[in-house]
């Protein structure tokens, strides 16, 4: 449970107004005292993010967030940040209090949720005091039902509801059934789909600068723990050392290879071997690999002034010679002979407005989960601006974009 990043991990939001028993309903559900609780309103100030062990779903990120009826410019912000944490948020709780009933403020973060198409358990708090007759509950989700446009009779609607009292555990253990049984999308397999017991892989991990000391980073561990699993054989080695490793081997089933070395490993390795990018790997895993695919046709049609970004899902220390900064910039303007404007974001950071950029070549969001990486992808097709990754817009600069997704067409 420890070891599994937080990418990997499903996202759970609790949200609210201030005093609904936000906090009270997180420690009652985690059965640790993760959230400050107290009476005094606007205690949570910050969305809070704490990975857990969550049965009957796993390993989670619980997340805490600040009363939507905040108030004041520091109230705004406040909100504002709430409403960003939905792109990356698998599962809402929203937590509305019983003896207040509901707000136009739940009403439209519900309203929010459903946009983003999040399923979402709305928690009838603090039952226990409630003085009025529990039939007003059902005044509540009707009311609900109707100014969300929820249909009640519909068993597959992502909405649920649950009373509960953080106070005295009543309807918790039914709340934690109801998240879990929201918890049924699986992540998409890596490369399982195409290799196969037995089968023999090469990885190749390049050793410079920017790796990490002492470890290999996270796509490379994802890709070797699947292999582990399928019963394939992991061979890994270094750009330099793939050659003769090459020549010494029985045919492998595939070569995957680090972005940055994609030119180099691709006039090494013979046509009849397949290759790809862990970069496009996790392409295809979180997100929609036809869009970005397609969106690095764009490239060619870059002209001088054009806006780039290129972004980041994690924030590390960048060396001189760092991939999106440095190398890729270059590559783009050798490919185009262009004076090209680059923006730089990096972690949770990400444009509202997409509309001056000509393209958005991103990372491969390997520190990402996928919710929020499919956000950002929707963001860019809503908005009409064509968004690739690093290791795709590196396969299309050097020509081999076609070999390295060929083994993933039709799939």
């Amino acid at each position: 449970m420890n070891e599994t990043p937080m990418a990997n991990r499903k996202h759970i939001a609790f949200l609210g107004r201030t005093n609904a028993g936000k906090s009270s309903v997180v420690n009652a559900v985690t059965g640790q005292s993760l959230a400050i609780v107290s009476d005094v309103k606007g205690t949570t100030t910050d969305p809070v993010f704490k990975t857990m062990e969550l049965l009957p779903i796993g390993p989670v990120v619980i997340i805490d967030t600040p009363g939507l009826d905040d108030k004041g410019e520091l109230g705004k912000l406040r909100i504002e940040k709430t409403y960003q944490v939905l792109a990356k948020t698998d599962i809402a709780v929203v937590v509305i209090d019983s003896g207040v009933g509901v707000t136009q403020e739940d009403i439209d973060i519900i309203q929010r949720i459903k946009e983003y198409e999040i399923p979402v358990v709305i928690v009838f708090n603090k039952i226990d005091a409630l003085l009025k007759e529990e039939n007003n509950i059902q005044k509540y989700i009707d009311k609900i039902n109707e100014m969300c446009d929820f249909d009640r009779n519909v068993k597959s609607t992502n909405v649920k509801y649950v009373m509960a009292s953080a106070t005295n555990m009543q309807g918790i253990d039914k709340l934690k059934e109801t998240i879990g049984g929201f918890n049924k999308e699986e992540s998409k397999s890596l490369i399982g789909d195409v290799v196969n017991k037995g089968d023999f892989v090469i990885l190749v991990v390049p050793i410079d600068e920017a790796a990490p000391k002492g470890r290999i980073i996270l796509p490379q561990q994802m890709v070797i723990r699947e292999l582990l699993d399928i019963g394939a054989t992991a061979i890994v080695v270094k750009d330099t050392e793939y050659k003769d490793t090459l020549e010494r081997l029985e045919k492998p089933k595939l070569v995957i290879t680090d972005s940055q070395a994609f030119g180099e490993i691709s006039q090494l390795t013979p046509e009849d071997i397949e290759l790809t990018s862990f970069s496009i790997l996790l392409a295809r895993a979180k997100g929609n690999l036809d869009f970005v695919v397609k969106s690095a046709g764009i490239i060619d049609e870059i002209e001088d002034g054009d806006c780039v970004l290129i972004s980041e899902g994690c924030t590390h220390h960048r060396q001189c010679d760092d991939i999106g900064t440095v190398k890729i910039p270059n590559l783009l303007r050798k490919r185009t002979g262009k004076n090209i404007n680059f923006e730089f974001t990096s972690g949770r950071e990400f444009p509202e407005d997409l509309s001056k950029y000509k393209l958005i070549i991103h990372c491969g969001g390997c520190m990402l989960n996928d919710k929020e990486i499919k956000y950002r992808q929707n963001k860019a097709m809503r908005a009409g601006i064509p968004m690739t990754n690093y290791g795709i817009a590196i396969a299309y600069m050097k020509g081999i974009l076609d070999r390295s997704v060929s083994m993933f067409i039709g799939r």
